[in-house]
């Protein structure tokens, strides 16, 4: 197995070597390489200690960063590149379920391998000694296979977080997770209460963008959705006996997340777009269930769970606005009709809404199916005849501003914001009227009252 290691990587394994250490490319820039994908960082292993690393580059007159000495850590710059070379060692006890209480260097490559998280990262690389695979992460690599280096109960107590790093990687890589690593997950999931939201969101949005988005299934399945999205689980336990549906709220969710491109609003917006449905469910007297004003709440719900989750303040508004937005149906279709959707949902959710709405109707079932995509790309059509035109949608649009009220001799204060929003009201019933000359002669015949 031969892999083309970078040139700045191969100089700082080449100089570890001449001054009398081990040292490898390890972990997943090994994987990667393997699987012919790009690493995003390559990072070294050696057996020299974090004060000898920085010897030996200090002596070629190169710069370190002590970034994380106490865990052996070492990032040595290169041409403005910086490259993390990690001492090998052994993890002392894991009190927090993430991070080790101590750890002791080791001149031992297996010791350090060990304790790794799944096989397939547990493999180093050296041009010199070729590829070292103590735990059969190649084979597993081969098989598409997620296993745990050693015990997975072991590795799991350790660090609970590389119970969701495994439906991630399986997500990522299009893999399985093999039977003891899939089933030491149930009873453990638990742990995962005591990891930060923040190590969730990035778990979670790495699951959701990557090409196998249904593994959501999995974090379901194993019980870690109880702990870390428990409105997940209601969802897929709530039934949908409608005719435009098949299968729970949870599994429709499932469908629609792969048809939107991979991205992080557009995913987070499938995973959430009906999480209000379990509350809102009603069953009428034929036994068909109802899901009124779902949108509503689901933008809500939405929002408190991306807060909880620790998401930006633009990506919960966006998330929420395209919730609340995704079962608008504007009707008849006219231009009218259209902009006061426009304007009711927030331009800033167009034109993804028309994605996210193309999505939940192609995770419905057949009922009315083609109907409703038709509808939809007359929607588009309609909104693009709109955009064309550059046609007034909201106040900044308005060709008169709260200083052209204050000319006409309108005293500042509320009352000015409840003239432009008239005057926009009747600008999306009728365009034309969207000149200064027109809107204030409007109001000074009276036609917008204070």
């Amino acid at each position: 197995m031969n892999i083309k290691l970078p040139e700045k990587v191969t100089y700082l394994i080449n100089e570890l070597n001449r001054a009398g250490f081990e040292a490898y490319a390890v972990g997943g820039c090994v994987r990667d390489s393997i699987l012919g994908r790009e690493p995003e960082d390559w990072d070294v292993t050696t057996s020299a200690k974090p004060e000898e690393v920085r010897e030996v580059f200090a002596a070629r007159g190169i710069h370190t960063i002590d970034t994380g000495i106490a865990h052996g850590t070492v990032t040595v710059m290169i041409r403005h590149e910086g490259f993390e070379v990690t001492t090998y060692r052994i993890d002392g006890d894991y009190g927090d379920a993430r991070h080790p209480d101590f750890v002791r260097f080791t001149a031992d490559l297996m010791e350090d391998l060990k304790r790794r998280d799944f096989t397939i990262n547990a493999m180093a690389y050296s041009e010199t000694a070729g590829l070292v695979d103590e735990f059969g992460g190649l084979a597993d690599l081969e098989q598409g296979i997620i296993r745990c280096v050693g015990n997975p109960v072991d590795r799991f107590n350790e660090d609970a977080l590389r119970m969701m790093r495994a439906v991630r990687f399986a997500a990522q890589l299009g893999f399985e997770m093999d039977e003891d690593t899939r089933g030491a997950i149930p009873g453990l999931a638990p742990n995962l209460a005591r990891i930060s939201a923040e190590r969730i969101q990035t778990e979670l949005v790495k699951l959701l963008v990557s090409p196998h988005p249904d593994k959501m299934r999995d974090v379901y399945d194993t019980g870690m959705a109880y702990i870390i999205l428990p409105e997940f689980s209601r969802m897929m336990e709530t039934a949908q006996n409608n005719p435009n549906h098949h299968g729970t709220v949870g599994e429709h969710t499932i469908c629609s997340l792969a048809e939107v491109p991979p991205d992080k609003v557009l995913r987070l917006t499938m995973l959430l777009h009906d999480v209000g449905k379990p509350d809102c469910k009603k069953t009428d007297g034929k036994g068909i269930d109802h899901f009124h004003g779902h949108p509503q709440l689901g933008a809500e719900m939405a929002g408190r769970i991306l807060r909880r989750l620790k998401f930006d303040n633009d990506t919960i508004a966006r998330v929420k606005a395209l919730v609340k937005a995704h079962d608008d149906r504007p009707y008849p279709l006219s231009e009218r009709a259209v902009r006061r959707a426009i304007y009711r949902d927030g331009e800033d959710c167009y034109p993804d809404i028309f994605t996210v709405k193309r999505a939940d109707i192609l995770a419905q079932s057949s009922y009315l199916q083609h109907e409703k995509l038709e509808y939809l790309d007359e929607f588009r059509a309609v909104y693009d005849q709109i955009i064309a035109d550059d046609q007034c949608l909201s106040l900044k649009d308005l060709a008169v501003t709260g200083s052209d009220l204050i000319d006409i001799g309108l005293s500042p204060g509320p009352t000015i914001g409840r003239v432009l929003r008239s005057m926009l009201d009747d600008v999306l019933e009728d365009p034309s009227l969207n000149t200064k000359e027109t809107l204030l002669n409007r109001y000074r015949q009276g036609n917008y009252s204070q």
